[in-house]
């Protein structure tokens, strides 16, 4: 006989049940995720249409429109005032004029001399130069004692006389410099490269824009000649073992002017708001640029990152659809695609120093860089087509690596390989990806990678050569973590640190 007492117990039993069936029916739609759809929206993204899909450019602008389409039609929000868009700035330095003068003989820009365009425009007239070796200063030598440079031009050496080099570039001899209070750092070498002129034709992000510090000028042995009337040769082994005291005067006067231009690119935002839980965030991330074009080549980028662009795609179709039938996400999800990896993690950069959500609200960030192919360390190897490298997950949080391991256990059980993790990794490809600036910030981090291979930046990493269905089961891995990171009770705690 059915009496109201068992009621409580058959009211449980049937939400136990309910519940059940709900997780049943929420791992259902990772079948959306399948290595059609992947192919699909990989020969769109990788096609020569986007022309490499440089950051930035004509191609990148395209894909980024492309990218915003997918997002609208799969239903899901933009961040406000964005139409699914993050607009930032980037800088390119414009030479207007560069000139040097040595005791009123006249020497030619990019021939006898080059300015380093980082350099901020100015004029200067000198009548004496100080030479300082090979302009170093560290632990072991110093080529500033006894020597002094206030307010002064430094003659340095290019490189460094240590076998396998050491502390010689460019940078580090203008922040020695400066460290000394040097008023300019002329750097002498056999010949010129086109380094230096060539960074007057790249973009830079506003928060990499370096430290005001002594202009740099690199000149060819006849200037450094007329400067201190010793060849090349002799400045060398004077400056081999140290501070040589030595000064020079002469009539230089220097001269250089420049103008900063910006133009704005952007990351692509998709927005899936959450139910009881959504004022907290979970971020996916993929980078949708690469490197452009050559001449008449173009670099497809299509496992880096093609692969993860669409990946992220198909992803949040997934959790879309599932948000349609009713089983919409407790925490709030974006799903986001950044340009400018490629040229030094610009455009996750800009989105962790201005977030459309507290980034304290941000629990975790799954970055996804390269998982459409089989890397070098895995060719020839048995489980070849099952694995794929785990990189950040035991950095910052004790949960996530539990979460992501039971998560592959009990949906399809891929090799999850660490070895990229390991802090000694000479690699360091945990530093090397987006997801790198998340973990700056403190944020819980998992960054998916198949490993390089010999199309890693080559104009042949084409749509043809990525193993589809190997991609299907790495983005499926990402999609059931991120499936319980999103719905799960207890959020996901910041409670450790490793290097």
């Amino acid at each position: 006989m059915f009496t109201t007492r068992l009621l409580p117990l058959l009211l449980l039993s049937s939400l136990s049940l309910h519940a059940q069936q709900k997780s049943r029916k929420d791992t259902d739609f990772s079948k959306i995720i399948s290595a059609a759809e992947l192919s699909k929206q990989l020969y769109i993204i990788a096609s020569p249409e986007m022309q490499g899909r440089n950051t930035p450019s004509i191609g990148l602008d395209k894909a980024a429109d492309y990218l915003v389409s997918e997002f609208r039609e799969m239903g899901l929000q933009s961040p406000p005032g964005m139409d699914f868009k993050q607009p930032y700035p980037l800088y390119k330095d414009s030479v207007l004029s560069s000139s040097l003068t040595v005791n009123g003989l006249t020497f030619s820009a990019d021939t006898d001399f080059q300015m380093n365009t980082s350099n901020y425009s100015f004029k200067l007239n000198a009548g004496e130069v100080v030479f300082a070796g090979y302009g170093m200063s560290d632990s072991l030598r110093n080529d500033y004692r006894g020597l002094d440079v206030r307010g002064k031009v430094v003659l340095v050496l290019a490189g460094t006389p240590r076998p396998g080099g050491g502390r010689g570039q460019f940078i580090n001899k203008q922040a020695i410099a400066a460290q000394f209070g040097a008023a300019a750092v002329i750097q002498v070498q056999e010949n010129l490269s086109l380094q230096s002129r060539l960074m007057g034709n790249r973009h830079y992000l506003e928060v990499y824009r370096p430290v005001n510090y002594p202009p740099l000028i690199t000149v060819r042995a006849n200037v450094a000649k007329e400067i201190t009337g010793k060849t090349l040769e002799e400045l060398q082994a004077e400056g081999k073992n140290g501070a040589t005291q030595s000064s020079f005067k002469t009539r230089l006067s220097l001269e250089f002017s420049k103008v900063t231009r910006s133009e704005m690119t952007q990351n692509v935002l998709g927005m899936l708001e959450g139910t009881d839980l959504k004022e907290e965030m979970l971020i996916l991330t993929a980078h949708y640029d690469h490197v452009g074009t050559s001449g008449d080549k173009i670099y497809a980028g299509a496992d880096d990152d093609g692969s993860g662009t669409v990946s992220i795609l198909t992803i949040a179709r997934a959790f879309a659809t599932a948000a349609k039938a009713g089983n919409g996400p407790r925490r709030t999800i974006l799903f986001m695609l950044v340009s400018g990896e490629e040229k030094g993690l610009w455009g996750s950069a800009y989105y962790t120093q201005h977030p459309i959500h507290p980034l304290e609200k941000s629990v975790v960030n799954l970055n996804i860089d390269m998982v459409g192919r089989i890397g070098d360390p895995y060719r020839n190897r048995a489980d070849s087509a099952n694995y794929v490298f785990i990189i950040g997950d035991d950095k910052l949080s004790s949960a996530l690596r539990p979460i992501s391991e039971e998560a592959n256990r009990k949906n399809g059980s891929m090799t999850l390989d660490y070895t990229y993790n390991d802090p000694n990794d000479p690699n360091r490809f945990y530093y090397r990806s987006d997801h790198y600036n998340f973990a700056e910030k403190g944020i819980p981090v998992i960054f998916y990678f198949n490993g390089v291979h010999a199309d890693y930046h080559q104009p042949t990493d084409t749509p043809e050569k990525i193993n589809y269905p190997l991609m299907e089961k790495r983005a499926k891995l990402v999609y059931h973590t991120a499936w319980e990171i999103a719905n799960r009770e207890a959020s996901i705690p910041r409670d450790q640190f490793k290097p």
